[in-house]
This record gives C-alpha cells, structure tokens and sequence, in this order.
C-alpha cells in the first residue's frame, strides 16, 4: 500500500481546477492499485486530491485540524463537498485542538507527514510566507524529512489574486 498525503494552495483560479484536478489524476494514477489518500480536504488542491483519490478507487483518511474546524472554518461555497468527502473518507481524524487556529494547522500538517509514503504538493514553487502551516512549509519540511515529494502545478495553473 502507498500512502500519499496532499499539501497544496486553497486560492486556485476557477480556470486552474480541471488543469490541477487532471494533473492529479496523472500524477496518482501509478498507484491506484493499492493507493491510499490523506487530506485535510480544504477547498482547492486538498479536496481536488480527495476526489481524485476516490475517483481511482482509493482509500481517503481525512484530518481535520480541531473540533470546531466543520462549524466555524468550513464556508458555505465549501460545506457540500466538505461534508460529501468526509462521508465518503474510510477515516477520519479529528486532532485534539478546540479550535482551529495556525498550531492546529501545522499539527494537521506534520500528522499528514508522519503518515505518508510519498507527499504530492500543488504548488507554485513560491518560498513559504512566514506566517507557517502553508503548502510551501509543508512542502519542504516534507524534504527536510527525505518524504518524497512530487509537486504538481500543470502549465496554466493560477493562484486568486
């Protein structure tokens, strides 16, 4: 079994989601035979993985970075694929932080980290921001950790703003 656990920006241009969700197809379609995915499912690149993951027939755990992340992170544009993933996740993790703040999200991160094969990031290569628990940061603590890293960002692929 390989598991493959996804980093990657929230904030994709509309135009840029059919370009990421089939160079995600491409990038898991070697290890579908025995593929397993693990995904925080935020909106963007973290749900486009989970649903490419299940479209392959893998299994998905799903993290989710504390208890209140559904109720007061989760906005209405996202809520309906948030809570299709989640039923359809064969886990789900729910870490130990009450709310869902940057440490929970670094936590979500390094768990995704000890429990994977291999990391795919959709990325645009940018250095990290500063503010930590971002795809850039998790990217390279990925490298730091010799956890092999593929990074996907399909020609044509743009961040908002």
């Amino acid at each position: 079994m390989t598991t493959i656990a996804v980093t990657g920006h929230m904030d994709l241009t509309d135009a840029s989601v059919p370009l990421v969700r089939e160079a995600l197809r491409e990038a898991l379609r070697p290890y579908a035979d025995d593929l397993t995915g693990v995904s925080c499912i935020a909106k963007g690149s973290d749900s486009l993985f989970a649903e490419a993951v299940l479209e392959l027939g893998g299994r998905l755990v799903v993290v989710i970075p504390s208890k209140d992340y559904r109720q007061n992170k989760v906005k209405p544009d996202h809520a309906e694929t948030f809570d299709r993933l989640t039923q359809a996740a064969d886990e789900v993790v729910v870490l130990d932080h009450e709310t869902a703040n940057r440490s929970a999200y670094e936590d979500a991160n390094s768990h995704l980290l000890k429990h994977a094969d291999r990391l795919v990031a959709v990325w645009n290569g940018q250095p990290p921001s500063g503010k930590g628990g971002g795809t850039a940061d998790t990217a390279l603590e990925a490298h730091e950790a010799s956890l092999p890293v593929d990074v996907v960002w399909p020609n044509g692929a743009a961040r908002r703003g």
